[in-house]
């Protein structure tokens, strides 16, 4: 399942047709929610915000959007009215003078007031976005020692979306690894430089993946892999999805095991376990 960096690059992409542009039509392929297409129509578009892996899209008639795409959602970008052959449904489509955004397969999507958007169910449930500009190391800081997740193992935090909206499995292998933290560890056991240096870790790689198109090591590293011939997928990760093979720090074996129903993925060295 995508996380948050691909869930914002998915709406750059929306975004970049959509963003002030007058919506000339607008169709809803759930029942329920064609009685807005009149509302909507001849409005204007703010901004699409993310929320973890939920996407907000605001009009200056004062609704909102909300999308979820769940396990199959997917949004296409196209000329306008070009719509693509595919056997998707069609839940979705945001048409102006140029371009249609399309969203195929996705239930979850509601209409909102804008000024009441915070009392959506899963909104109110999550904590921030990790992608959001104005969050800082130090509230990552807090929250990982606050009373809700500091007891907790730190492989069950990272993939909580109450801690920090978008993040997920790849992400929390990366993110402990480069930390240096074993991820049974909890909170409550890092000293303070500890704490530290994993917020600051947690909020540079889930930036560098979103602008970097999912590569988490260092861009200088991954340009020397890549001339080397080794591929995007094998190259972009320090330790997810490389079981068996050699640390990329100190050549011991990356370990795959299972926390919490997922795999995660970690070296013994760099990150023991005390």
């Amino acid at each position: 399942m995508p996380e948050g960096p691909e869930i914002r690059r998915a709406a750059d992409k929306v975004e970049a047709v959509l963003k002030d542009k007058t919506v000339e039509r607008i169709q809803f392929g759930l029942q329920p929610l064609k009685r807005f297409s009149k509302a909507l129509t001849g409005t204007r578009v703010l901004q699409l915000e993310t929320r973890g892996k939920a996407l907000l899209t605001h009009f200056d008639s004062g609704h909102t959007i909300y999308s979820h795409n769940q396990l199959y959602g997917v949004w296409r970008v196209v000329k306008r009215d070009k719509l693509p052959k595919t056997n998707r449904q069609l839940r979705l489509a945001l048409h102006t003078d140029q371009h249609s955004a399309l969203l195929y397969s996705a239930s979850d999507i509601s209409v909102w007031n804008t000024e009441k958007i915070e009392e959506h169910p899963f909104l109110q449930r999550i904590g921030p976005d990790i992608l959001n500009p104005n969050l800082t190391w130090r509230e990552v800081a807090e929250r990982l020692q606050s009373r809700t997740f500091a007891g907790r193992a730190l492989n069950s935090v990272y993939l909580d979306q109450a801690f920090l909206a978008g993040l997920g499995n790849y992400l929390r292998s990366e993110i402990l690894f480069i930390a240096g933290i074993h991820p049974a560890r909890k909170a409550r056991e890092l000293s303070k430089g500890e704490i530290g240096k994993l917020a600051r870790i947690t909020l540079d790689i889930s930036q560098r993946s979103y602008a970097s198109q999912g590569v988490t090591i260092p861009d200088q590293q991954y340009k020397a892999l890549k001339k080397k011939g080794v591929s995007y997928g094998k190259a972009r990760f320090f330790v997810f999805s490389r079981a068996n093979q050699p640390c990329r720090v100190c050549k011991t074996k990356i370990k795959r095991s299972t926390a919490n129903s997922r795999r995660i993925y970690t070296c013994a060295t760099c990150q023991p376990n005390e």
